[in-house]
């Protein structure tokens, strides 16, 4: 929070006093050495960006993250993930995981040869690659598309990076149609299918759209497991204080076990996230959500990174070919989404 330079030090003094006394809510910024000296926070130390394909995760067929078009080989992908995760590099201190989509085509056929190339790549940046199914668009409802296609899928993903310790594995974004009951069955079966992957590795998306985790953290069968939690500002209007206990309603007991695996907001319409909150309803939800996943040591992975022609997109993508750059969009959401890291 900035001061203006005093003209009479008991002025300031007394002003000083009489805004620490009115209660309002306000971003808070941790001093310059602070932010050098904090490292990330939450489960796994995860600190991330979602990287999503322009048409949504929601796809019927391949699933093709900004950037990358289908005729790419391993090569292409290669280079150009590694434009896109240097860029995030760069312009995100701190950031250390990618959040990758898949589904069953992606995975069954051809485009596999090609895509395994940017989760390649962030491991050799020794980056934390969280793998998480998407449904198809057309048969988008909340469940798994095809039973038989999805256990296949996974096998796969398992086979190749099961091993791996910087892998990670979330079995079903947004699962909302199930019941407590039947999501927890199909998590208990995905476990015993794959006993070999660590359960510090799993991912196990809340009910409802990965709303509220608790009930699946409560379960002792996922013991050791990480939770998936989603919460966005366009699902209600709410004071930053509210929004603060929303999510803590949300993760309950679980906090050291929760990454958030989507949160964001709007980036390119020009909101100042680290001023004054106000009435607006996204900036008491930004402000909101990263003060809770700091002081709570909750991890985060921001929706999204990149997306083309996404607002919440806190990077955009220029150049052509495999010559990829990224710029801010938005320097106080950043600030915003780091703090959020612990840093």
């Amino acid at each position: 929070m900035k001061i203006k330079t005093p003209i009479v030090t008991m002025v300031v003094m007394l002003s000083a006093c009489l805004i620490g006394c009115k209660k309002q809510e306000l971003v808070t910024e941790p001093p310059e050495t602070e932010k050098a000296s904090v490292e990330s926070v939450g489960a796994a130390g995860i600190a991330g960006v979602n990287w999503a394909d322009g048409r949504d995760n929601f796809v019927d067929g391949w699933v093709i993250p900004s950037g990358l078009t289908a005729g790419d080989n391993y090569t292409t992908v290669s280079a150009k993930a590694n434009a896109i995760l240097t860029g995030f590099q760069t312009n995100m201190p701190g950031v250390n995981t990618v959040r990758l989509p898949i589904n069953p085509p992606s995975v069954a056929e051809a485009w596999w040869g090609a895509y395994t190339g940017a989760i390649d790549r962030a491991l050799s940046k020794n980056m934390k690659v969280i793998l998480a199914c998407w449904e198809s668009a057309s048969s988008h409802n909340g469940t798994i598309d095809n039973t038989t296609q999805f256990w296949a899928m996974w096998q796969t993903v398992v086979d190749k990076y099961g091993s791996n310790a910087n892998v990670y594995f979330e079995p079903m974004n947004e699962p909302y149609s199930y019941s407590l009951a039947q999501l927890t069955a199909i998590y208990a079966e995905w476990l015993s299918r794959y006993p070999n992957v660590s359960k510090g590795r799993i991912l196990l998306g809340g009910t409802g759209y990965s709303e509220n985790v608790t009930g699946v953290g409560a379960d002792s069968r996922f013991s050791g497991c990480l939770l998936s939690l989603h919460n966005y500002a366009f699902w209600a209007t709410r004071s930053q204080s509210a929004w603060e206990s929303d999510w803590r309603n949300r993760f309950g007991n679980y906090a050291s076990r929760t990454v958030v695996t989507e949160y964001g907001a709007a980036m390119t319409t020009g909101k100042n996230y680290t001023g004054p909150v106000g009435s607006d309803n996204e900036i008491a939800y930004i402000v909101g959500s990263t003060n809770v996943f700091r002081n709570d040591k909750v991890a985060s992975v921001y929706w999204p990174g990149l997306r083309d022609n996404d607002s919440y997109s806190i990077q955009n993508r220029g150049g052509s070919g495999t010559n990829i750059t990224l710029t801010t969009t938005n320097a106080s959401g950043l600030s915003r989404i780091r703090y959020g890291w612990g840093l």
